[in-house]
């Protein structure tokens, strides 16, 4: 990395009530809760690193394996406004300043070392303050509709994200997209700098943002540019039991990287 490994926090979201897989963050996988696998794998390569939650259940797990944490407000909408409100907090406990916020979600716990790292390594480019991560894809890999694909320009930002496979390629059978174009599938991890967080939480909800139901669609809207860092090595996010059942069976075949 080329980024200053001190001027950057990693800041993992985790709040108990997910509406599909209620108390998630603490969800077993492993003889360990999902939030430790998290945040023992992004201690590997980030420095910093703090739980950002509501909920004292989740407090006192990440106390138990000796983990910063820092209690949030119930009320935000989104994990990125829980991002800000717990860098501020933090910035001013430990009296350090930040350049670099990572947005890491607290239901990636097989989450990859070089997921961080790419994502970090988009603030190698000055004039990133926005990044993200997509996983790009194989001929043999099917497009599916409710996942969130993206389209990028010729130097690695962002032009547009949808839960609808992009491009759209016409006269093509769908089933034969990936063979003759790469797709790039978002992963939901965000870097952003600490003018650009602000900012971002001072925005009102764009038209595009409230039509896909994402957010990073905001940024785009206002003019603003997102860098894209690439990986091949999936992303496997946890919504559901589904996703729960999968994720345990994963890890106990020791299958990821």
């Amino acid at each position: 990395m080329n980024v200053d490994q001190a001027s950057i926090i990693g800041i993992i979201p985790a709040r108990f009530h997910s509406t599909r897989l209620e108390g998630k963050p603490l969800k077993m996988i492993g003889g360990k809760p999902m939030i430790q696998h998290v945040y023992e794998k992004c201690k590997q390569t980030i420095k910093e690193l703090v739980v950002a939650t509501d909920d004292q259940r989740i407090i006192e797990v990440v106390h138990s394996f000796g983990g910063n944490v820092i209690l949030t407000s119930s009320e935000h909408k989104t994990g990125t406004n829980r991002c800000l409100e717990a860098l501020e907090n933090w910035s001013k406990q430990k009296n350090k300043e930040f350049k670099y916020i990572l947005n890491i979600q607290g239901d990636e716990p097989l989450i990859s070392i070089d997921h961080l790292k790419q994502l970090v390594n988009c603030f190698s480019d000055n004039t990133a303050t926005m990044a993200t991560l997509a996983l790009k894809t194989k001929p043999s890999d099917s497009l599916e509709e409710g996942k969130v694909y993206l389209t990028k320009s010729s130097n690695d930002f962002a032009l547009y994200f949808s839960r609808f496979p992009i491009p759209f390629l016409r006269d093509v059978p769908k089933e034969k997209w990936t063979k003759i174009n790469t797709y790039y599938q978002h992963i939901g991890i965000y870097g952003y700098t600490k003018e650009a967080l602000k900012k971002f939480c001072s925005m009102q909800e764009s038209d595009l943002e409230k039509n896909e139901k994402l957010e990073q669609l905001r940024w785009l809207e206002s003019g603003e540019r997102i860098k894209v860092g690439c990986t091949n090595i999936p992303s496997y996010p946890v919504d559901t039991l589904e996703d729960l059942n999968k994720v345990r069976k994963l890890y106990d075949l020791n299958n990821i990287n």
